[in-house]
């Protein structure tokens, strides 16, 4: 009887650290490298503009109309000077009121809506969420025209923000829809357990459904609240006689045309501009992705 031999502790098989091993591990960093270059090529692409414009916001008058990418001197006033423009205060105020409450408005009247179209089962069902569909497809400017006729002749409301803050009290297409698809994921038995033990609609909707609901009405939150900040065409048709009711939106081309030549206070009301927009995302970044990664594409 032959004993079998015992490999010795520490051998590693053969082959295991010949060429085809080497050959997979090279395969393996040079993925690594390429995956890992197009990342920094793709964020450089989306961070040197804002880069840029930070710098140009820190140079002089006359060092901002030169190639220099680098300010000689750190004028860190631009930013107190932009801030004692005239009306710039006002258009921060009018920028917060239409933004936040616009946002609220649309959060608070799309989720009935978008609730009975995804839980609820009734005739024109299909119909409506058509008409939805339809709504998110058609452009504002298609509107527009009928839209101001209604708001400045007959309600006399022209040179005010009201016209665009009143109509998100009604629900809007895009939040409606985003919130349909996020509750078609939420089980449809929590809800009969909750009906079970007598809750009405009401009643499961804001007990069950909203906490469960949070990632989704957050990122409606943020789309919303993100339009509204960036938002340049309707202040412009409704609010454009009217200087104490512009946004910094509209403000900000005005500003750029008071001061044609100070690019670096132009930059300055730009990064005062877009710094809020920047730093609510950061911080809702996570409820954000995780809202819209979960609403599903079902029917």
């Amino acid at each position: 009887m032959t004993a079998t031999p015992t490999r010795a502790p520490g051998r590693h098989r053969p082959g295991t650290r010949g060429p085809a091993a080497r050959a997979a591990r090279r395969r393996a960093v040079l993925r690594w490298i390429a995956v890992h270059s197009l990342a920094v090529a793709a964020a450089l692409f989306f961070v040197l503009p804002f880069v840029f414009v930070v710098l140009t916001s820190l140079m002089s008058d006359q060092q901002a109309l030169t190639r220099n990418l680098v300010p000689r001197t750190w004028e860190w006033g631009n930013y107190a000077d932009v801030f004692n423009t005239p009306g710039f205060l006002t258009w921060w105020r009018n920028t917060l009121l239409y933004a936040g409450l616009g946002t609220v408005l649309t959060v608070v009247s799309s989720i009935p809506v978008a609730y009975a179209l995804a839980k609820f089962r009734f005739r024109g069902q299909r119909l409506a969420m058509m008409l939805v569909i339809a709504m998110m497809m058609l452009p504002p400017q298609v509107v527009v025209v009928p839209m101001y006729l209604f708001w400045a002749k007959e309600l006399d409301l022209a040179g005010s923000l009201w016209p665009l803050i009143v109509p998100m009290a009604f629900a809007d297409a895009f939040s409606v829809f985003l919130l349909r698809q996020f509750l078609l994921t939420v089980p449809d038995e929590y809800l009969d357990a909750a009906r079970v033990d007598g809750c009405g609609e009401l009643r499961t909707l804001i007990r069950i459904v909203l906490p469960m609901a949070r990632p989704g009405i957050a990122a409606v939150a943020l789309f919303q609240f993100f339009y509204a900040w960036n938002d340049y065409f309707g202040p412009q048709i409704y609010a454009s006689e009217e200087p104490g009711a512009w946004t910094l939106s509209y403000g900000l081309e005005s500003f750029k045309g008071a001061h044609h030549t100070d690019w670096n206070l132009t930059m300055a009301a730009t990064v005062l501009v877009m710094a809020p927009v920047i730093l609510v995302f950061f911080f809702a970044q996570k409820a954000f992705v995780e809202g819209v990664t979960l609403t599903g594409v079902k029917g």
